[in-house]
């Protein structure tokens, strides 16, 4: 249980971009519950019922915590379960049908396409390093990939000249992406003059790595993209997931339908895609509201 806590926390911190804070309200949170569940003898989350949830909350009450405090913890296991079920670690979320009063479910932040051209042009083309940045970066947003899929995609994965790529993602299940002329054109240039460099022998098969030899990590891959947020001057939170949501807020914002987007992101039921169409709906309320007389 302590393993799934931890490849949540990483999660929130590494892919969703949320603060410290947040990441040690989180972990402080369900500790608290795991050791509950521990106590009890539960030595699986499979094993979890909504009572038991319930009975834990109802301690915390017994020994004087405050309302806030008690609903901040269920949003905190919600959140958690939820990410289980999502990620395909539990077949069910027992929390579905528990409520809550306010829950974590935020607009993902995007990028505009403007601040998608300052990002992408931010990497310096005469530096190696710059080139496989540039190449990464593109990528990212040409196909909407999780850090974790862009982090463990391997040399056989590219098929570039038939113009897509090949992703195992969740569940292991296989995906194939095509990727725009300008992604191509740069991976091609980094496969050949600067991934020789970094990496001469054929024992890696990760696509991108590190001057030392080895794959880019997620930690290192959030790394370079605020790195080059920075150097934009982009203001905004932006985090790998920021990219993944751009790629898909555009894609429907230029009439792609919820079925082609849902298949290329790799999701499983298409109501995770469809916070898609509410964030292009803020979007038009936004425009609205700037350009109409009666707004």
């Amino acid at each position: 249980m302590n393993a799934l806590l931890e490849s949540f926390l990483d999660y929130i911190s590494f892919e969703r971009g949320l603060s410290i804070n947040t990441r040690k309200a989180y972990a402080d949170d369900l500790r608290q519950f795991l050791n509950a569940l521990t106590q009890k003898g539960v030595s699986s989350l499979s094993q979890v019922n909504r009572k038991q949830i319930l009975d834990h909350l109802m301690a915390m009450k017994a020994k004087g915590m405050s309302t806030n405090s008690i609903s901040r913890h269920l949003v905190s296991i919600k959140v958690f379960f939820r990410y289980l079920q999502q990620e395909g670690l539990l077949d069910r979320n027992v929390t579905d049908t528990m409520d809550s009063p306010k829950l974590w479910k935020i607009l993902p932040d995007t990028l505009s396409e403007k601040e998608v051209d300052l990002l992408l042009a931010a990497p310096d083309m005469h530096k190696p390093i710059g080139v496989r940045d540039r190449a990464l970066l593109e990528l990212f947003y040409a196909s909407g990939l999780r850090v974790s899929e862009l982090a463990h995609l391997k040399l056989s994965d590219l098929h570039l000249d038939d113009g897509y790529i090949r992703v195992v993602g969740k569940g292991r299940k296989e995906r194939v992406i095509p990727v725009g002329n300008e992604s191509i054109c740069l991976l091609k240039r980094y496969l050949k003059e600067v991934r020789p460099q970094f990496c001469p022998t054929p024992y890696c098969q990760t696509i991108f790595v590190s001057a030392r030899e080895s794959g880019l990590c997620r930690q290192r891959l959030w790394q370079i993209i605020k790195k080059y947020t920075q150097i934009a001057g982009i203001m905004k939170n932006v985090t790998p997931h920021t990219l993944r949501h751009s790629f898909a807020t555009h894609l429907l914002a230029n009439g792609a339908s919820l079925r082609v987007i849902q298949e290329m992101l790799g999701h499983a039921d298409i109501a995770t895609t469809q916070i898609y169409t509410h964030v292009n709906q803020e979007r038009l309320k936004s425009i609205h509201h700037q350009f109409h007389p009666r707004a």
